[in-house]
């Protein structure tokens, strides 16, 4: 089994903005890891306190994963974090090593973790 991150700042605090933010995020960590459904194990969903307008786990639903485990939390408010993000814990079935998996960091979440950030993500 392996964990794959992934994080992304939402436009605003709207409904609107979390459920796409999350879609594109899962969308692309799926592309990136080559996922099968199959292999989701489960997901976690994390938002910073400025968001709560919607469950970010409602993208998921839409797309089809109604039997997979996903559960949302808020993040503890750091002063100084970068404000407006969503980030995903997706636990995969996988025999990968730790360099295979492919961390996705997209909009100005790619500042928190720029190491593992690709070149050509927005």
């Amino acid at each position: 089994m392996r964990g794959i991150r992934g994080a992304i700042t939402v436009d605003s605090n709207s409904r609107e903005a979390i459920l796409e933010a999350s879609r594109e995020l899962l969308l692309a960590m799926i592309e990136a890891n080559r996922l099968e459904p199959e292999e989701v194990v489960s997901v976690f969903f994390s938002l910073t306190p400025d968001l709560n307008a919607a469950f970010p786990a409602q993208s998921a639903r839409e797309l089809g994963w109604t039997r997979v485990p996903l559960f949302c939390v808020q993040e503890i408010p750091v002063p100084g974090a970068l404000p407006r993000v969503l980030r995903i814990l997706m636990h995969v079935n996988r025999d990968v090593g730790l360099d295979d998996v492919r961390h996705v960091y997209l909009r100005g979440a790619r500042a928190l973790r720029a190491d593992l950030a690709e070149p050509g993500w927005t």
